[in-house]
């Protein structure tokens, strides 16, 4: 009994973490007129300032961190987090949201790929023979949605298929960034088992906010230097949506949502949770037709099965040595 709450309690975390990190897709899709460097910088300012009341309460343990973590969370910080959401926010307002969301739904798979090789020593090894298979699934669901997404581009009058390709780049970008990420910060954390998990997530969002707050400053002066910009800085057009939405999404995707996933793996077997990661997909996806206000085509949906089907078959919990 006891395992089987475990077990209903951190799926029902994973899926509210899922819920929350879905979020991150909506921002780019609701501010189209916003540069996708200004969103990026302008959530992880949020962030980092919700952090720091975090890190006022954790400050004992926080002290203890030491120059090297410091560094290692300013690596972390500006790849996971800053470089990260700049491709994707691009990636969204140039293809729109459903290939990025799909592309970026390969994560656990390509994770798996590049840990494999990396990390099986560690953390032990996953059939070559498991792999095949689910890569093949994931790339037909992205074929399925890239079809679907094609034919409106098609149908419509102001086409312009070189942007969708380089939204399609730029998502390949955040898997890349993403790939880097977690691994770094699983070694991190593996070499620090008696750190807090909290602690080293709050530390990541103070490493932030330097880099955010410079990067916000070089955008506004930038734009005061071009006076034939018709952007109004330092907020742009919706100062209003624009501030709501940054520090709802720092506060619940990149502070709430982490904890709710933090919560998740400490009640899942790793390789369960690893497939979880799938509600983030389900979610941005389903976020992004609903503001289309249509409903999708079988061959998105279509595509979103086989993306679930293909990372399930990857990520099942039996591993091999072999």
């Amino acid at each position: 009994m006891p395992q089987r709450r475990a077990l209903f309690t951190g799926t029902a975390y994973a899926l509210a973490a899922g819920l929350m990190w879905g979020l991150v897709f909506v921002a780019p899709l609701l501010l189209p007129q916003y540069p996708a460097g200004l969103l990026s910088v302008a959530r992880y300012l949020a962030f980092g300032l919700i952090a720091l009341p975090l890190a006022w309460l954790d400050r004992g343990r926080i002290a203890l961190l030491t120059r090297a973590d410091w560094l290692e969370a300013l690596k972390l910080s500006a790849v996971g987090n800053l470089l990260y959401y700049l491709c994707l926010a691009a990636a969204i307002q140039r293809a729109g949201g459903p290939l990025p969301t799909m592309i970026i739904g390969t994560l656990p798979v390509v994770i798996a790929l590049v840990s494999n090789r990396r990390n099986a020593v560690r953390d032990g090894r996953l059939a070559w023979r498991r792999l095949g298979p689910a890569l093949a699934l994931i790339a037909a669901g992205i074929l399925c949605v890239n079809q679907a997404e094609l034919q409106q581009l098609r149908a419509a009058a102001d086409t312009d298929f070189a942007r969708y390709g380089q939204g399609a780049l730029l998502a390949l970008g955040a898997v890349v960034c993403w790939t880097w990420y977690p691994i770094r910060n699983a070694d991190w954390l593996r070499a620090h088992a008696g750190r807090s998990p909290s602690t080293w997530a709050t530390a990541q969002g103070l490493a932030t906010l330097p880099l955010a707050a410079l990067g916000f400053l070089a955008f506004w002066l930038l734009g005061v230097l071009r006076p034939a910009s018709a952007f109004a800085w330092p907020l742009g057009p919706t100062p209003g949506l624009f501030l709501a939405l940054m520090f709802a999404i720092g506060l619940f995707a990149s502070w709430l949502g982490t904890l709710c996933w933090n919560a998740a793996s400490q009640r899942l077997p790793t390789s369960l949770a690893g497939q979880l990661i799938v509600f983030e997909t389900l979610s941005a996806l389903a976020y992004a037709l609903l503001l289309r206000g249509q409903p999708p085509p079988a061959l998105t949906l279509l595509g979103a099965a086989l993306l679930v089907a293909g990372v399930s078959w990857a990520l099942r919990p039996a591993r091999s040595t072999a």
